[in-house]
């Protein structure tokens, strides 16, 4: 099973919105570029939700069927590890193994001299491929990787070998997120990394650095974009020098979380992978929700109620739901609308606060953000939410298609504007 060129993870909170991205991707077929779907959704949406991951097989399935889909598609087992892939097994045939925990944690120093030696030959100085801002392949930078990241790989590749030993060998793609870590990796540090998956013997296809900046749920990249390019070409240069020398998969390219309404990074991304071949994987995940919370308020009456409670109750309950992603999240309390701001909002007042125009003063990234983690009280309403989302069906699949395709496929693919 080999990943394409081009992908994109298309998360689906709720499994309702399938056919509305399909036909982005359709859209983007129709203008010669073939990207193929990836529904991720990770262990804790399930949970939160109250699916499971046979759910997300069977609304992709689903779709794929209704909208005529002939490529490749895959549903992914989305920040998943040894402690919650089985539940995965059989619907899944996408892995992303986290292992951001584990960086950090001292190897057992059997294996830290097994790698060592074992990559003593790769060790030169400078770096035999060329990129932005030169580094040294030296003995102090392997022997800082050894101490930082080994147990990490380790980690993965038993994961893997539990994956493979249950589904088979080469029947699912494989990708290492890193992205959760404290600190960003650097190019150098990349390089060894991907040595030692191919030491641990994981045949990645993916793999899911932290890059420079800030990576926040929902809105633009807060960081500089500058040093984002420098770091995000050498990476490719990285990757395509270590997949060569360390004989991993041809097809190994680098994934990008939290990616979605990253708008000022796409221009920067499509003119690198351009330049240098690559493909690349992007994480829209969450905006799906986003657009169905925009489709119930702009068709006003109920679903502009309902999306006002979610607003007051997620507010009310903004510690419980901010806890497991405070480290993708940059919210300033101070700068978000009360209570009862909102409940005076009109439909149109309500979709500019919460639409990322960036050219509209009314849009609020805080208020954004908190939405995005406000799918639990929807979830909670169970029946009158996915209720309201059949009545509304038409407005909210145009909204999922527009933004999908407008907003991210153009600018990343199709060197357009948004």
């Amino acid at each position: 099973m080999e990943l394409e060129k081009y992908s994109l993870g298309i998360g689906d909170r709720f499994g309702f919105e399938g056919k509305a991205q399909l036909r982005a991707l359709q859209m983007a077929e129709a203008r010669g570029v073939s990207i193929v779907p990836v529904w991720n959704k990770s262990s804790r949406e399930h949970l939160i939700i109250g699916t499971a991951p046979e759910d997300s097989r069977r609304a992709a399935d689903d779709a794929i069927r209704a909208c005529g889909w002939a490529h490749s598609y895959y549903v992914d087992a989305d920040h998943i590890g040894l402690k919650n892939v089985d539940r995965f097994i059989g619907s899944c045939d996408y892995f992303t193994i986290d292992v951001a925990d584990c960086i950090g944690v001292p190897p057992l120093p059997a294996a830290a001299s097994a790698f060592l030696r074992a990559m003593d030959s790769y060790r030169a100085a400078p770096f035999p491929v060329p990129v932005a801002v030169p580094f040294d392949v030296s003995a102090n930078l392997l022997s800082d990787v050894t101490q930082k990241y080994l147990h990490a790989v380790a980690e993965a590749g038993k994961v893997y070998r539990h994956i493979e030993q249950m589904k088979g060998k080469g029947r699912f793609i494989v990708e290492v997120s890193l992205d959760e870590a404290q600190q960003p990796q650097t190019p150098g540090e990349l390089f060894f990394i991907l040595a030692a998956l191919a030491h641990e013997g994981v045949p990645i296809q993916t793999i899911a650095p932290k890059f420079t900046g800030t990576f926040l749920k929902g809105i633009d990249y807060v960081g500089n974009k500058e040093r984002f390019t420098r770091e995000f070409e050498d990476d490719l240069a990285v990757v395509s020098h270590a997949r060569r020398i360390f004989d991993l998969p041809g097809n190994l390219k680098l994934s990008i979380h939290s990616g979605s309404d990253k708008f000022s990074l796409y221009p920067i991304v499509r003119r690198a992978i351009r330049k240098s071949g690559s493909g690349i994987h992007l994480k829209t995940a969450g905006t799906t929700w986003l657009e169905e919370v925009i489709g119930l308020a702009a068709t006003d009456g109920d679903g502009l109620k309902l999306a006002k409670e979610v607003y007051t109750e997620a507010l009310a309950r903004f510690d419980e739901l901010s806890e497991p992603y405070k480290t993708v999240l940059d919210i300033d309390t101070t700068k978000l609308p009360s209570a009862s701001q909102v409940e005076s909002w009109s439909a149109g007042e309500y979709v500019e606060a919460l639409r990322h125009n960036q050219s509209s003063l009314k849009f609020n990234t805080n208020f954004r953000q908190l939405i995005h983690i406000g799918y639990k009280i929807a979830a909670e309403k169970n029946g009158r939410f996915t209720g309201l989302l059949q009545q509304c069906r038409a407005v909210i699949e145009e909204n999922v298609t527009a933004n999908l395709f407008e907003r991210h496929i153009l600018p990343l693919f199709l060197d357009q504007n948004t």
